[in-house]
């Protein structure tokens, strides 16, 4: 029981695995008229939770993720707020969207109608119509959110602010004869020799920032074992969906091979989406494919925005594949090859 839902009946999940069996038989056998589910994890889980929201029943759970914008990027729980797909638009279409060609939408109605972000003990975002603040996002577009905080007093104080993603891209903004250059890479480096990165920059001849602030930064570069233990910084880059970049080793000779190799190709994205630059950069490949290269290798990416590519690809008739180990991960796309 609580004061805010009144009386309850908690259900023991005899193992992490059966949670989502659990929610069914809460919904079947015992008529609730509120759920509450503590942790939604696994796929299964996140289908559950449709399937109960679909049948009449309040659902109030809890997910991992900074924004709602971890939540559309993470594959397993997407579908929690209506799951994305990738929609190929005519050449019409797309002109009067003045999009590219390729795009991603919402697939079906959120399982969840309503959003909270937990800032801090004292400090949520209330994305009170998630349907249209998952459609802005996907288009690029602001979509409003209702912050929430409890001053120095005690006193609730309210606000309308865009999301988190818009204001990441804003928050340094300056006029533009202020603007660093779109070719200074600002690196955070985790584990790294900073003196070795700063010789490995000058020897490929690559403006390079080290910064101290992770959210001012371009990319994370780490070393593998780093990487492997999963610190807390490795954990902020990613859920502050910083690109994060892992060599074998602390030499000059790795930290060159990677700049060369993937760095560059972030330079001056930094204050785009990142789905939106992955699937035209996959459009564009496609394209030379189709007018006669043989292969065409992608940028590394996360195992979501390479499934969206390989979507992509497929549309178009094209083979592809995945290679790499770990964040250096990529798609290459290659004509189909007959029998």
């Amino acid at each position: 029981p609580h004061p805010s839902i009144g009386h309850s009946r908690r259900m023991q999940v005899p193992h992490p695995s059966q949670q989502h069996a659990v929610m069914i038989e809460a919904v079947e056998n015992h008529m609730p008229e509120v759920i509450i589910i503590d942790e939604i994890g696994t796929e299964l889980e996140a289908q559950a939770a449709r399937t109960i929201a679909e049948r009449g029943v309040q659902l109030v759970g809890t997910a991992h993720g900074n924004t709602l914008e971890n939540l559309i990027l993470n594959p397993t729980l997407s579908d929690l707020i209506g799951g994305i797909q990738t929609v190929t638009l005519g050449d019409e279409e797309a002109r009067r969207r003045h999009s590219q060609k390729s795009i991603l939408e919402r697939k079906s109605p959120p399982t969840f109608d309503v959003v909270v972000e937990i800032q801090s003990f004292q400090r949520v975002a209330i994305h009170s119509d998630v349907a249209n603040a998952v459609d802005a996002i996907l288009r690029n577009r602001s979509a409003s959110r209702e912050i929430r905080w409890i001053d120095d007093n005690g006193e609730l104080e309210k606000e309308q602010a865009q999301p988190s993603f818009i204001q990441r891209a804003s928050k340094n903004a300056s006029p533009t004869t202020q603007e660093t250059s779109h070719d200074t890479l600002k690196v955070y480096p985790f584990g790294i020799n900073r003196a070795k990165l700063t010789q490995a920059a000058k020897e490929v001849n690559q403006p390079l920032e080290i910064t101290d602030d992770l959210n001012e930064s371009d990319m994370l570069v780490t070393s593998r074992n780093y990487y492997r233990r999963k610190p807390q910084k490795i954990r902020d880059a990613e859920a502050e969906e910083i690109p994060v970049y892992v060599i074998k080793s602390n030499s000059v000779a790795q930290i060159k091979s990677l700049l060369e190799s993937t760095l560059q190709q972030s330079t001056g994205n930094k204050h785009q989406a990142p789905i939106s630059l992955a699937l035209k950069e996959a459009e564009d490949a496609i394209t030379e494919v189709i007018n006669g290269k043989d292969i065409v290798e992608l940028a590394p990416q996360n195992a979501y925005i390479r499934r969206l590519q390989h979507i992509l690809t497929e549309r178009y008739n094209l083979d592809s594949h995945s290679n790499g180990e770990g964040p250096l991960r990529r798609v290459s796309i290659t004509k189909t090859i007959s029998d």
